[in-house]
């Protein structure tokens, strides 16, 4: 009896081992330090950087500039929290968001807390990346041939995601490893291209840094917005894990370290994308910015194309980062939950639909960059500024009033504040702006 329980225990273990070598976090544990920094980057440094020039003029030179060094400060200090729970029970690795949340809170509510969350951010930022690659495809096409048929966004939509029906079958993270890289680096030069030519413009003459607001009201209101926009700007918490899982990991070379060192270096990128552009831009434009700093710009024609090119091919790599965990949590589903067995059809099925569904939505509302702000609030703040936080002092327990326990409830004020703030302002905003969304348009 005791022989066929161990025969059990042993067909079950390599059940569950064949099954973590198919699905696309667990199948690849053998990518470098610097595949961390381009997957970060990617992950995080969206097109939503060239909206921050108009979150500053939301709220001004002083909250501005605090609201996001702040942001970076807490954000770099909750990815560094993560990285080291990865791996914080000798022997085993949390792969998942979702698997770190069960240690913390329990095997079923660390899912019903984690996962909505999670699948709300990369759901929602894969359709916002449908609609953004959208429409640089179309400003592009409007910028070469000005005189050309005007041609609706849902076009250029439909042609943006025709390429992920093909990028989405590789089977895991370092399959797309180079398309990351390209991303990574076209999120630099847009944002380059962005405060650079800022600077070569210089200050416009009519350029003013008061409010954009008339009333105190919607003063206040911009400002919870602009938190918002600046939290979308923070999202890359939300596959962290995923991407430390790629990595090889041994008792004596735990994968923390590599994995914080391109970290670190995802974190300089960050900086020098974010803030040159957010200060720049609102400097040479002031109040009259426009939610994008190229269509600030303007001109010359040929560095807005230019810049829009590498937008598309950013929020196409971008797409699949955040995609992956999606796949990942489904395909896991079919295969452990309900039992299908692990195959190339399956994948096919799962990632297909996917594609197809986000870009369904994609071009039904293509308005949907304005609701970011009001989800941004309740998705994005929780799991980058404190679901980390929360998850730290249910698993060390630090002493109170430490130092780490006093840094860890001022992350999450912080991140809460957000959390209630932003969609308060983004709503304010929706209702004043849904007389302008169309469908389909």
């Amino acid at each position: 009896m005791g022989s066929s329980k161990r025969r059990g225990s042993e067909s079950n273990n390599n059940n569950t081992k064949n099954v973590d070598d198919w699905l696309p976090i667990t199948s690849n544990r053998t990518a470098k330090w610097y595949y961390s920094t381009f997957h970060n980057v990617t992950a995080m440094v969206g097109a939503g950087v060239l909206s921050l020039p108009y979150a500053m003029s939301q709220m001004g030179w002083y909250w501005g500039g605090v609201v996001l060094l702040t942001s970076w400060v807490v954000t770099l200090y909750t990815l560094w929290q993560m990285v080291e729970m990865h791996e914080m029970v000798p022997g085993k690795r949390f792969d998942r968001y979702h698997e770190l949340g069960q240690e913390a809170f329990g095997e079923k509510l660390g899912l019903w807390i984690v996962v909505p969350q999670q699948l709300a951010v990369e759901i929602g930022v894969n359709i916002l990346f449908m609609v953004t690659g959208g429409k640089s495809l179309k400003k592009i096409y409007d910028t070469a041939c000005p005189t050309c048929r005007p041609l609706r966004t849902t076009y250029f939509i439909m042609m943006f995601g025709t390429v992920h029906f093909f990028l989405s079958h590789c089977p895991n993270f370092n399959s797309i490893s180079f398309v990351s890289f390209l991303a990574a680096v076209t999120s630099l030069s847009y944002s380059t291209i962005g405060w650079g030519a800022s600077v070569h413009k210089g200050i416009s003459p009519d350029a003013e840094y008061g409010p954009r607001a008339s009333t105190q009201i919607g003063r206040m209101f911009n400002g919870f917005q602009a938190l918002g926009e600046v939290a979308f700007a923070y999202a890359g918490h939300n596959v962290v894990l995923e991407i430390q899982a790629t990595m090889p990991s041994t008792p004596e070379k735990p994968c923390k370290k590599p994995m914080w060192k391109g970290v670190i270096g995802a974190y300089f990128i960050v900086a020098i994308c974010y803030f040159p552009v957010a200060f720049i831009g609102y400097a040479a434009f002031g109040n009259t910015v426009e939610d994008n700093i190229l269509i600030s710009l303007e001109k010359p024609a040929w560095l807005i194309i230019m810049a829009n090119a590498f937008v598309v091919i950013h929020v196409i790599g971008s797409y699949q980062i955040f995609a992956m965990g999606v796949f990942d949590m489904v395909e896991s589903y079919f295969v452990k939950g309900l039992k299908f067995a692990p195959s190339t059809m399956l994948r096919a099925t799962v990632r297909t639909v996917y594609v197809a569904l986000t870009l369904f939505l994609g071009m039904t509302f293509p308005f949907f960059g304005g609701l970011l702000s009001f989800f941004g609030g309740f998705a994005f703040a929780p799991t980058t500024y404190f679901l980390p936080c929360i998850m730290w002092l249910a698993i060390y327990k630090p002493r109170r009033f430490s130092l780490s326990w006093w840094t860890n409830w001022i992350c999450i004020f912080i991140g809460v504040l957000l959390m209630v703030l932003a969609p308060i302002g983004a709503l304010r905003h929706l209702i004043l702006q849904g007389k302008d969304y169309k469908f389909y348009s």
